[in-house]
C-alpha cells in the first residue's frame, strides 16, 4: 500500500510540474468492454474493445482493439501477450495533422495482493508500437512515408474496495481506484519520457466473478513530443467486464 501512495505522489509531482506550460482541458467519454476467457486452468483468451470519444461521446479520439494469450502461473499471478489495432483521430484543441492507424506488439504480467478486504493489483506492461507515418507535402496532400517505431512501458496501481459486503463476492458494490503512468524509451522519444497519465475513480458492482459493470472519472493526462502542448481530458468512464469460463462446460 505503501508503494502504492509513494507512486501517486509521484505523478501528482509530476503533473504539477507541467502548470506552466500549454494545457488544454477538455471532456471525453469513454466505453470499454474487457474479457478473459478461460481455456484450460493454464491458459486463455484476452479480448479488449475501447470506443473512445472527445466532447463527451460527440465525436471520434481513438478506437483501440487488443487481442492476447493469457497464463495463469498461479490464482495471484498472470502474463499475458498479444496484439492491439488503434486507430488515432484528430481531435480537440491540439489535433494532429492526420488520422494514423498503430499495430501494437504487448506484453504484460498481472500480481494480485490482498490486505484484508482490500485487494491490490499491479500490472506491468511493455509496447513495442507500430504507427503510420503521414507526410504533408508542398501541395498540401498528405502521403504515407516510413512507419514510425516507439517503445514504452506502463505501471498500474490498482485498489478495490467492496463497499456493501466485508469480502468481494457476488452483488457487491465497489470502489475502484488506480493510475498509470506510460514512460517512453528507446529511439524516437521527443523531449520528454512521460508519453501520459491516467488517473481513475470508479464505482461498479459485481454481478458475478465473471461479471461487473463500472462507471467513473477518468484523468488522461497527455504530453505532446515536443513537451510543450499538453492535454488534461476529463473523461467520463463506462467499463463492462464479461468473461467467460470454458473449462465449466468441459467439467460438466
Amino acid at each position: 500500500m505503501k508503494k502504492f501512495f509513494l507512486s501517486l505522489f509521484t505523478i501528482c509531482i509530476v503533473a504539477t510540474s507541467f502548470s506552466q506550460k500549454t494545457i488544454s482541458n477538455q471532456n471525453h467519454g469513454w466505453a470499454t468492454y474487457l474479457g478473459n476467457h478461460k481455456i484450460t486452468n493454464k491458459w486463455g483468451i484476452h479480448t479488449e474493445y475501447q470506443w473512445r470519444r472527445e466532447d463527451g461521446f460527440t465525436n471520434w479520439q481513438q478506437s483501440l482493439l487488443r487481442l492476447g494469450i493469457d497464463y495463469y502461473v498461479n490464482p495471484t499471478l498472470s502474463a499475458t501477450a498479444g496484439y492491439g489495432w488503434i486507430i488515432t483521430f484528430p481531435y480537440g484543441d491540439q489535433p494532429i495533422s492526420h488520422q494514423f492507424n498503430e499495430n501494437r506488439i504487448w506484453e504484460q504480467v498481472n500480481m494480485k495482493t490482498k490486505f484484508g478486504r482490500i485487494e491490490v493489483q499491479h500490472r506491468y506492461r511493455m509496447e513495442q508500437r507500430f504507427l503510420e507515418n503521414w507526410v504533408k507535402g508542398n501541395d498540401g496532400n498528405y502521403t504515407k512515408s516510413d512507419n514510425l517505431f516507439r517503445q514504452r512501458i506502463r505501471y498500474r496501481a490498482m485498489v478495490l474496495v467492496p463497499l456493501t459486503r466485508k469480502e468481494m463476492s457476488d452483488n457487491t458494490l465497489f470502489l475502484n481506484v488506480n493510475d498509470e503512468p506510460f514512460i517512453g524509451f528507446g529511439k524516437g522519444i521527443g523531449k520528454n519520457i512521460l508519453d501520459q497519465n491516467r488517473f481513475n475513480v470508479a464505482f461498479g458492482w459485481r454481478f458475478n466473478k465473471d461479471f461487473n459493470l463500472q462507471v467513473g472519472y477518468l484523468n488522461q493526462f497527455v504530453v505532446k513530443s515536443d513537451g510543450l502542448k499538453m492535454e488534461r481530458n476529463n473523461t467520463l468512464l463506462i467499463s463492462t467486464v464479461y468473461n467467460f469460463d470454458f473449462t465449466k462446460k468441459k467439467k460438466s
